[in-house]
């Protein structure tokens, strides 16, 4: 097995371990993939909540705020997120210190994601039953516990649902990042597979995003499987 290995990616074992190598890749993919989503994910759920509550037919209708922010919400969201690398990369800087490298990658990363989670999430939420709703309002519930106890709590399979969705495409993105400098899988595909013809190198990368991406979707349909039972 070994033999076979070395003789059909060569190039994969030598470029493996430390933190130039595969090894250090995997690591870097899942520290973007994961940091981002979380603060993605909190920024994106508290502007998904605030569009459903605050739509015309929301429970704290504001028609102005509404317009105001569905429209910053659909233009961050419609910007290439390469295009969005170089445009915030002063800010990045400020916030972060770098513009290169994963931590880098982050601010774009949270800012590309934030705002197609919250619309992800507002499309979730506007699933839950009205009727539901009609009956939390008629007992009197406050806006914070139809928050919680209706929109959140009923709506929680969509949630996790739109959670798998973002997070895979958060993994895209993150190679999508590595391939400008980034670090991560994307970077050893294009940097090191791609630019010195190391085809062996890029294929590997590409499977190990692959089986990233199934790990996500697995759990995520693991996990709904559970939360509808």
């Amino acid at each position: 097995m070994q033999k076979i290995i070395n003789s059909w990616f060569p190039n994969v074992v030598v470029n493996w371990s430390g933190d130039n190598g595969f090894v250090g890749a995997i690591y870097q993919t899942l520290y973007m993939t994961f940091v981002s989503a979380l603060f993605a994910g909190i920024l994106g759920l508290i502007l998904g909540i605030i569009l459903v509550v605050i739509a015309d037919d929301g429970i704290l209708p504001h028609p102005r705020f509404y317009y105001c922010l569905d429209k910053i919400v659909n233009l961050v969201r419609s910007i290439p997120f390469v295009i969005l690398l170089a445009v915030i990369g002063p800010f990045t800087k400020l916030i972060v210190g770098q513009t290169i490298g994963p931590t880098g990658a982050l601010v774009p990363l949270i800012v590309g994601t934030a705002p197609f989670f919250a619309r992800q999430v507002q499309l979730a939420l506007l699933e839950v039953d009205p009727g539901v709703l009609e009956a939390a309002q008629a007992m009197g519930m406050t806006s914070w516990q139809i928050i919680y106890h209706v929109y959140l709590k009923e709506g929680l399979p969509e949630l996790v649902r739109s959670g798998t969705l973002t997070l895979i495409s958060l993994i895209g993105l993150t190679a999508m990042a590595g391939a400008v400098g980034g670090g991560g899988l994307g970077n050893m595909a294009i940097a090191v597979g791609y630019q010195r013809f190391q085809n062996d190198v890029t294929f590997v990368a590409m499977i190990l995003i692959l089986v990233l991406v199934f790990i996500v979707q697995g759990l995520g349909d693991w996990l709904i499987r559970r939360l509808k039972h």
